[in-house]
């Protein structure tokens, strides 16, 4: 389930760059193992399948999602997940524990996933896509909402966003909203806002695994954080959303 971090009213630019650096610092941290991928690797060696298909259930969909960015279709995705999955396999032996089980699993996808794209002529890297969204001049909200410099107080809100009934933000159907929301995004900014506000994933994992600078992840969650909210705001409260046009 998408995390309540996008259920909060939109807010300013400066509001809501606060409410981000507060958010990331909370959730930052270092990247080595920990308890958990001690034990499964254990059971890798051991030759323990269960092991394995933990392995899958956790990251298999993800991995095939990343997999996506970097090559022309879903078929060469799925090869290169396979690949990924042989190469775990084969090299568990090796895996030294100098970062965490997910970010060397990632790193080998990725890396596979990259020559894979090169070797079948995707012409645009992943990496680049990213850049390019991240230093777009795209704002991350509508200037509309923001009074002009003829009033009496320009750059304030319009129309001031308002707190949501927590029952609403939780409902079935307002977890459909976000879901379409997420869809509708930039592909780089979709996948980053999956990582990190999906499925969890800390900013030095969605860097290191997306092979993006830890500034354009920022930028791009920052956005597409923005761009989701402002599609709940209109859905939960559209007199406020569009009260400024």
């Amino acid at each position: 389930m998408v995390e309540a971090t996008l259920t909060v009213p939109l807010a300013g630019k400066r509001q809501d760059d606060a409410f981000m650096t507060r958010l990331m610092r909370s959730r930052r941290g270092i990247d080595t193992p920990d308890a958990a991928d001690e034990a499964i690797v254990a059971r890798l060696r051991d030759g323990d399948e269960s092991a394995f298909m933990e392995l899958i259930d956790r990251y298999g969909a993800t991995m095939l999602r990343v997999a996506q960015m970097y090559v022309k279709d879903r078929a060469s995705a799925e090869e290169v997940v396979q690949e990924t999955w042989l190469a775990v396999l084969n090299g568990i032996d090796r895996f030294e524990g100098r970062s965490s089980l997910k970010t060397w699993l990632f790193r080998i996808l990725t890396n596979r996933a990259k020559t894979r794209g090169e070797r079948d002529g995707r012409m645009v890297p992943f990496s680049a896509l990213a850049g390019t969204e991240a230093e777009s001049d795209e704002p991350s909200v509508d200037p509309d909402r923001f009074l002009g410099l003829d009033s009496a107080t320009p750059g304030a809100w319009a129309a001031p966003p308002r707190a949501w009934p927590h029952d609403r933000v939780l409902a079935r159907e307002t977890i459909g909203v976000i879901e379409s929301a997420i869809d509708k995004l930039p592909e780089a900014q979709r996948e980053v806002i999956r990582l990190r506000d999906v499925e969890g994933w800390t900013p030095m994992e969605v860097a290191d695994a997306l092979e993006i600078t830890d500034g354009n992840q920022r930028v791009l969650l920052h956005r597409a954080r923005a761009k989701v909210r402002a599609e709940l705001e209109q859905y939960l409260d559209p007199e406020i959303a569009g009260g400024a046009r």
